[in-house]
């Protein structure tokens, strides 16, 4: 009988801690985000590449890592659609086109995704109807989908009003080389939403660009924009947080002015389509929490790899935790962010 009373008073004691902590929470006006990069959960083209159980295969041995944030935000570097002719001339090695079945988006949506950035090097793949297909279904089932030119998405999280802004280094996007264009556009978030996002899609591509530098990224000639100074000026006309996507490898954290500058959230989903040689291969799960004004306060890294048809899995080895710590250290070493041994973000 006492065996069971302390038994009793532990479970209780427990509920009352998460209850309360949980009150704290909501009466702070945090916001625990989520967020992963760049996912293409299989393809059609140019030959069919797709999980026979798409959310068995991709995403329910990894969900209990996705879930649990007010937000769960991702890069959808592919197409939904059945459009069948690509707008783009794949007979370079470096060209790719994909599509996944619009079916998939239902996928997303049972793993939790409520933001998708289209605003991608691969939202063209199938021209502008693959574009408006991809954008259409993925808001059928719920997901706000930002990737249009000049777009600022509103919601609601955890009681607080939010603006997401999508950006790309091409002209069919709002552009990361037109830091006017960009200053408008967060003025404009700003006045409607005490929280603005911005999602970038930029930079070189692969392990020869893990590090970032204030200079104009070049890849294949094509211009990708000056990250910091493109993040510094986004922050400093009223953005809160930038959570960049497109070099396929992670790279370092920065705080500027209490704000939080991810750089490169890597690969995340490739199923043979993105590369998971060497470093593109380690990936996160980053958490994110930010208060009520935007300011970061804390985050951490849950490390992953994609050992196998670049399907993301956790790495009890914190590769990836290490890695964006040596990247961290050596791009900005001034930074007042710290990162622990387990991935625990904290302001120094």
């Amino acid at each position: 009988m006492r065996n069971k009373f302390k038994i009793f008073i532990m479970i209780s004691l427990a509920a009352m801690v998460a209850t309360y902590a949980e009150t704290r929470k909501k009466k702070s006006g945090s916001i625990t985000i989520k967020a992963v990069g760049d996912i293409v959960p299989g393809t059609l083209y140019p030959e069919r590449r797709i999980p026979a159980n798409p959310y068995e295969d991709l995403f329910a041995p990894i969900q209990e890592y996705l879930s649990g944030a007010d937000l769960l935000f991702g890069n959808f570097e592919s197409t939904l659609t059945d459009y069948p002719t690509t707008s783009k001339n794949t007979s370079s090695k470096h060209v790719f086109a994909f599509r996944t079945p619009p079916s998939t988006a239902k996928v997303l949506k049972r793993a939790g995704f409520q933001v998708l950035s289209t605003a991608n090097n691969h939202s063209g793949d199938f021209g502008e109807r693959g574009f408006k297909d991809t954008m259409q279904n993925l808001k059928a089932v719920g997901i706000h989908a930002i990737g249009r030119k000049g777009q600022i998405e509103y919601l609601t999280v955890s009681g607080v009003k939010m603006a997401f802004i999508p950006f790309s280094y091409l002209r069919s996007h709002s552009n990361v080389k037109d830091l006017d264009g960009m200053r408008e556009l967060v003025r404009e978030a700003r006045a409607n939403a005490p929280v603005v996002v911005i999602s970038c899609h930029w930079g070189g591509e692969g392990e020869k660009f893990l590090h970032t530098k204030n200079q104009t990224e070049m890849f294949y000639g094509e211009n990708r924009g000056n990250l910091p100074a493109f993040a510094h000026a986004a922050i400093d006309a009223g953005a809160d947080l930038i959570l960049g996507h497109g070099p396929h490898v992670v790279r370092a954290l920065e705080l500027y002015k209490g704000r939080l500058i991810v750089y490169s959230l890597g690969n995340f989903i490739g199923y043979g389509a993105l590369s998971s040689r060497g470093k593109t291969g380690l990936t996160l799960v980053l958490d994110i929490t930010l208060g009520k004004d935007g300011k970061f306060e804390s985050g951490k890294i849950t490390p992953m790899n994609m050992p196998e048809k670049s399907t993301p899995r956790y790495d009890a080895s914190g590769k990836t935790i290490q890695l964006m710590r040596d990247l961290t250290a050596a791009d900005f070493p001034k930074t007042k962010l710290s990162i622990s041994e387990n991935g625990d973000i904290t302001i120094r």
